[in-house]
């Protein structure tokens, strides 16, 4: 079992930056692959972000590739989504998920465990 807490969210111009945090509990953290998602009003939960259980394997999605930056510390049991140059359409909750597998998984079906997202809204 893992919980996760995000943290990091809340209101910023466009352009600005925010770090968000997603720390977890359990000793089995470097097991899992982890991944950041979002969610806007009106509109289904997409992917931002993942980074495989060693750090060495990140992807991300086109509309924030070369603005945000997913790390993790494992000793720390912590993931972190760096975001630079916002734009209000980056506006939505931003959820951090755990999955384990083989293979760094994009599709919110599948990871395994969720948190439950904070809130990062840009204004133009």
């Amino acid at each position: 079992q893992v919980q996760l807490v995000e943290s990091g969210g809340g209101l910023v111009q466009a352009g600005g930056s925010l770090r968000l945090s997603c720390a977890a509990s359990g000793r089995t953290f470097s097991s899992y692959h982890m991944g950041w998602f979002r969610q806007a009003p009106g509109k289904e939960r997409e992917f931002v972000a993942v980074i495989n259980w060693g750090g060495g394997v990140r992807s991300y999605a086109d509309s924030v590739k070369g603005r945000c930056t997913i790390s993790r510390d494992n000793a720390k049991s912590t993931v972190y989504l760096q975001m630079n140059s916002l734009k209000p359409e980056d506006t939505a909750v931003y959820y951090c998920a755990a999955a384990v597998g083989r293979q760094l998984p994009i599709s919110a079906g599948r990871y395994d465990y969720w948190g439950q997202g904070t809130q990062v809204t840009v204004s133009s």
